[in-house]
């Protein structure tokens, strides 16, 4: 995270969560807001797209996984955001597929499942320096 001066606002960069298991975005949560992420979670890609329809403005990185079920799976997704929000940075992760596996056609960070602790804090403070606060 970037080091804030004295008396400013300190800038929490929203994650949003998607995964269809409530196990992982609450282990997600505990990990990653004490290091300065405010966290939302969605339990389908369907879910995730409807957040970033209300609320794009709130929210700054993207982690899906790639299987879920529902009308569209985690690489769609990705897909979809790529192409409608291209500066936000997006986290695939899965312990089934790669981006390349799953089609996705834009540069995305890859976490595969099961991962550490430490790697998933490497991932999201390696995506959240390009994060820039929303207006």
């Amino acid at each position: 995270m970037r080091a804030e001066q004295p008396g400013t606002p300190v800038f929490r960069p929203t994650l949003l969560v998607v995964d269809d298991e409530p196990l992982v975005a609450d282990f997600v949560r505990e990990i990653l807001e004490p290091e300065g992420f405010n966290i939302i979670a969605a339990d389908s890609a369907d879910t995730a797209l409807s957040l970033l329809e209300k609320e794009d403005a709130n929210i700054d990185i993207l982690l899906t996984d790639i299987r879920m079920p529902g009308s569209m799976d985690g690489a769609q997704l990705a897909n979809m955001v790529c192409q409608r929000w291209p500066d936000m940075p997006i986290i695939v992760m899965s312990g089934y597929e790669t981006p390349s596996t799953a089609s996705i056609k834009c540069k995305v960070r890859f976490l595969p499942k099961p991962w550490s602790i430490g790697q998933l804090i490497d991932a999201v403070n390696g995506v959240a320096y390009s994060v820039t606060p929303s207006a």
